[in-house]
Parts: structure tokens; C-alpha cells; sequence
């Protein structure tokens, strides 16, 4: 009796299950344990059942690559995390598309219907490895994070979309002829530079959401190439759940998945007649004024932001939290859904400084709580706190819902420069009477408000 299938049921429920705790951070390392457990379960299962393979070459790779992540895992920064993620999304979909390619280049005589998967499985993974990269690339620094576009560029890309199409027909009719199987390659790989490069940084979490879809479906797809059901199962719930988290993010933002892909924001926005680009008149404070201000305050609401991330301040800010607690004050956190470069990104940011998870709040939750709030304190956000969000129809994130930090009494900003938010426009929040700003790196602020709230 075959007992393959079977481990691969198990593992799928171990798929599952593990993505089921994955959604809540009590539960988060959980999931990724069962998870991983799944995939092991069926790997082995696979490497058992299977008659023709090289062992020692499988292991050397298993070798090679666990010593890559475990490099990875101990010397990547937790602000550099997107840019991990989306270069994991890019080789997930190259593997996908190697294995797919050995396939068709290997064999004999080969079905349609196995061409088509093939076809399939090259042209998500190719374009999800070339998009992945150059979502890398906007994060790092060292491709513009604003959106690059020129003339006709969208017309361009359909044109790639039909000659796609057409060389991915003709593969499947003719596939003794090995130029229309390069075709698809090519294309798959401009393709997703194309789509890619004139996302700004704004949208970065939507895309890096969508890739890691876009992984899992090359994946499934290359489980039909090789009739294997566990990488079949594995792909479609990677697929499946990488969309639904798009979806989240892109309500998030109250756009469309097409409007992010083929809006453009982040370009730079010009002076508009309202006046929405002039300047603001901001009160700067120093961090002995802004401890008074806490220490009068009753109810704390912090906002964490990518500034948060960028300056490595989860455990300061978890440090002045419980001083602040301490002398009875009720401190909670604001999580908007796009806060930080991937989604997630502030809460486990905050899970690592052990912030009690109770206290995370989502935006539907949070929000009200504003209304009776003495200090919000915003630190490194912008575009989610930008209350032009709700009126200036010019705006760029006219729509998405933000963080109420504007009805709180006083709602404090750390941020090191004037600079723009990813949707490269000005806050005008920073001008309100109610607000006050204390420039500086998040952590030594932080840090130095700690020492001046000790010494009230």
C-alpha cells in the first residue's frame, strides 16, 4: 500500500493549522513550527516514495541552503525583513520555474495539457523572480522607490501580455521547438520588471503580499507538471492566502488591486490650487516638555511607524510604556494595516520587544479610542496619520482609512527630517494646533524622554 498520500493529507492539515495560528502573534511561532513540520513531513514523504533521485546531491542542497538561513535569520535586521521577504518570494518562484523547465527540457513526449502547466509555471515563477527583485531593489535603496513610468508604458505592457500569450500557444503546439519555450521566458522576466517598477514605495506592502501569491500559484502549477499533490495543495494555499492578505492590504489602503498596480502613487505630486503642498508651521519640542505633557496624561495611545523600525526603538518604547504604566497611566498601540514595508511588519516588531499582545490594537478597534485620548505618540508614521486622507480629493491617499490620531488632545511626533511619507506628500497633521513635534532618531528620543519622565 501507497502511504504517500497520506502524509500528504497530514502535512496539508499541518499547512492549515499552521496557517490558522499564523494569523494572531499569541500563536504566530506556533504556526510557523507546524508549518515546518508539514514541509518536512512532506519532503521526506516525496524523497521515500520516489525511485530515481540522487540523495547526496538533494543533501548537499539541504545543506547549503539551511546554512544560508540560518545566516540569513541571525544577521538580517528586522527592518530589513520586506527585502527578505521579497527576495524568499523571488527564489520561491525561480524554483518553481526551474523545475518546470528540467521538465520540459528533459523528457520525451510530453502531453498538452503537461506543456500548458508547464507554460504556466515559467511564466508566474520567471515574473515573480525578475518582480521580486526589483521590489527588493526599492526597498534596499538602490532602485527609486518612487514609481518609474514613460510614454505609453501601459500599452507597452499589454503588448508583452498578447506576444506572452501568443509564444505560450504556439509552445504548447509546436513544443519541439525550443525557441517559442525561451520566448516565454524573456517575456515572463520583462514582464515583471515592467509591472514592477512603476509601483512606488507606497504600495511596497500590497506588491510583496501579491508576490508571495504569485509564488504559491507557480508552485501549484508546477505540482501539475510533476502530478505531485502535497506541492499542489502547498501552492494553492500559498496562492490562496498571499491574495486574501492583498485583499486586506489593498482595503487597507481603500484602493483596488488595479489602482495599485497601475496608479502610480508616490510620484512627486504637484503644487495643486488649493494649496495643499504649502508649507506648515510646525512647534518643535524639546523631550523635558514633551515628559510633562505624559505625566499629566492619563491615557497613551502609541502609533509605531517605519521611523520605529528604521531606528530599532521597539525596546525603548516598551521600556517608556512601562514606566508610564507604572505610575498608572493606560498605554495602548495603534496598528494600521500598511504601517512599516510588509504586512505585519509593526506587530512583530512590537512581539519582539515581548509588548503584551493584548494591547496591539487594529485600526477599527483603536480608533474611537482616540476621541478620549491626553497623548498620541507618533513615531516615524506619516501617510497613515495624514488627516488629508479623509478631504483633499487631490490627495493621492484621499480614501484610505488612517489612525484618528488628530481628535486625541495632544498627539506628539518624532520624526528625524521633514522628509515625506512613502506617498512623497506632506503631512499636514504636523501643523495642527493640537500637535507638537520632537525631532530625532526614534531610539535616543525615546531613551532621553525615559530619563526626563524618571526625573518628574
Amino acid at each position: 500500500m501507497d502511504y504517500t498520500n497520506i502524509f500528504y493529507v497530514l502535512a496539508s492539515v499541518l499547512f492549515i493549522l499552521g496557517i490558522k495560528k499564523l494569523s494572531h502573534p499569541k500563536t504566530a511561532r506556533n504556526g510557523n513550527f507546524l508549518s515546518a513540520l508539514g514541509m518536512f513531513v512532506a519532503i521526506i514523504s516525496t524523497l521515500i516514495a520516489s525511485d530515481n533521485i540522487d540523495l547526496q546531491m538533494i543533501m548537499i542542497g539541504m545543506i547549503i541552503g539551511t546554512v544560508i538561513g540560518a545566516l540569513f535569520a541571525q544577521k538580517v535586521e528586522m527592518t530589513q525583513m520586506p527585502q527578505m521577504v521579497a527576495i524568499f518570494n523571488g527564489f520561491g518562484g525561480s524554483a518553481s520555474a526551474l523545475i518546470a523547465a528540467a521538465e520540459f527540457l528533459n523528457t520525451g513526449p510530453i502531453s498538452a495539457f503537461t506543456v500548458s502547466t508547464i507554460v504556466i509555471s515559467i511564466f508566474v515563477g520567471t515574473l515573480t523572480f525578475t518582480g521580486s527583485f526589483i521590489a527588493f531593489g526599492k526597498l534596499q535603496g538602490f532602485i527609486s522607490g518612487q514609481p518609474i513610468v514613460f510614454p505609453g508604458q501601459q500599452i507597452f505592457n499589454a503588448l508583452l501580455a498578447l506576444a506572452l500569450i501568443a509564444t505560450g500557444i504556439y509552445t504548447v503546439q509546436m513544443p519541439s521547438d525550443i525557441n517559442y519555450f525561451y520566448g516565454v521566458i524573456i517575456i515572463s522576466a520583462i514582464l515583471g520588471i515592467t509591472l514592477t517598477i512603476p509601483i512606488g514605495g507606497a504600495d511596497m506592502p500590497v506588491v510583496i503580499s501579491l508576490l508571495n501569491s504569485y509564488s504559491g500559484v507557480a508552485a501549484a502549477a508546477t505540482g501539475f507538471v510533476l502530478m505531485n499533490n502535497a506541492l499542489i495543495i502547498s501552492g494553492a494555499l500559498v496562492g490562496a492566502s498571499g491574495l486574501i492578505l492583498t485583499n486586506i492590504m489593498c482595503k487597507g489602503m481603500n484602493r483596488s488591486l488595479a489602482n495599485v498596480i497601475f496608479g502610480a502613487v508616490g510620484l512627486e505630486q504637484e503644487s495643486s490650487s488649493d494649496g495643499s503642498q504649502k508649507q506648515v508651521t510646525i512647534k518643535s519640542y524639546s523631550t523635558e516638555e514633551a515628559a510633562m505633557i505624559f505625566d499629566a496624561a492619563e491615557k497613551v495611545i502609541i502609533v509605531p511607524g517605519y521611523g520605529l523600525a528604521v531606528a530599532q526603538a521597539q525596546h525603548a518604547v516598551r521600556e517608556v510604556a512601562e514606566i508610564l504604566e507604572s505610575k498608572g497611566k493606560q498605554v495602548l498601540y495603534a496598528i494600521h494595516p500598511v504601517a512599516g514595508r510588509m504586512p505585519g511588519h509593526m506587530n512583530v516588531l512590537l512581539a519582539e520587544a515581548n509588548i503584551p499582545y493584548e494591547q496591539l490594537k487594529d485600526l477599527d478597534e483603536i480608533n474611537p479610542e482616540f476621541e478620549d485620548c491626553d497623548v498620541a505618540l507618533v513615531l516615524g508614521a506619516n501617510d497613515v496619520v495624514n488627516p488629508a486622507a479623509r478631504h483633499d480629493t487631490s490627495s493621492p491617499i484621499h480614501g484610505m482609512p488612517i489612525l484618528d490620531v488628530d481628535k486625541s488632545r495632544t498627539v506628539i511626533i518624532n520624526k528625524r527630517t521633514m522628509n515625506t511619507g512613502f506617498a512623497g506628500i506632506q503631512n499636514e497633521l504636523f501643523g495642527y494646533d493640537n500637535s507638537i513635534m520632537v525631532f530625532g532618531d526614534a531610539k535616543d528620543m525615546l531613551q532621553q524622554l525615559l530619563k526626563d519622565i524618571k526625573e518628574l
